[in-house]
């Protein structure tokens, strides 16, 4: 007789399980966990952003509105692309942290990062570029090297390692940036396209 196909889950599979079904910041979260973390073994482009919001959390697809529309287009993929096992989503904060007062969403939730991506990065063994999308992201995975301001952190991404690129966030609030800022979309954005590709490439 066949020996039967092994059908026991990774161990990335195991980790996202526990991830999604953490409740580690319950008691902060406004609309309670549903954490949202998409990876997969395939994944080559890994996007490092800030948490869901709160069309996300009630079931929309994370980046389906038009700030994922202007990321899209930074990045040079079409929605299928995007989509795909390729492209990976690993949040700051798995969840919707809230409304802040002043406007906008809230920081992501502190304890998240440090619990979940310690755990889920080495199992992604095809990541080829990780974009570190917001200061968030930044401040958190560069350390002690990230510069002092998103502005400078990402005029510098020509002296990040070649793996790593940031950008600031690419929400409609950060108009104003992007205007005082020309050569993002002159120079910086040509290069992203062309370090996408080249991850996504066979």
């Amino acid at each position: 007789m066949a020996a039967m196909p092994d059908c026991a889950p990774s161990l990335l599979d195991s980790t996202l399980a526990q991830a999604r079904a953490c409740t580690l910041c319950a008691p902060h979260l406004p609309l309670g966990p549903n954490p949202l973390v998409v990876v997969s073994e395939r994944t080559r482009v890994l996007l490092v952003s800030q948490a869901p919001n709160r069309g996300t959390h009630l079931g929309e697809l994370a980046w389906g509105n038009k700030t994922g529309d202007r990321l899209r287009d930074w990045l040079g993929l079409g929605r299928d692309l995007f989509y795909s096992p390729a492209v990976g989503i690993l949040p700051m904060g798995f969840c919707y942290p809230g409304t802040d007062p002043r406007g906008g969403d809230l920081a992501p939730r502190p304890e998240c990062a440090p619990t979940w991506h310690p755990k889920l990065l080495p199992l992604l063994p095809q990541v080829r570029l990780t974009v570190l999308v917001g200061r968030h992201a930044q401040l958190y995975h560069l350390g002690r090297a990230c510069p002092p301001t998103l502005t400078a952190t990402v005029a510098g991404w020509r002296h990040l390692p070649p793996d790593t690129i940031a950008l600031p966030h690419p929400s409609g609030r950060n108009f104003g940036w992007f205007r005082k800022n020309p050569w993002f979309e002159a120079e910086l954005v040509p290069d992203l396209r062309a370090r996408v590709a080249a991850a996504l490439r066979p």
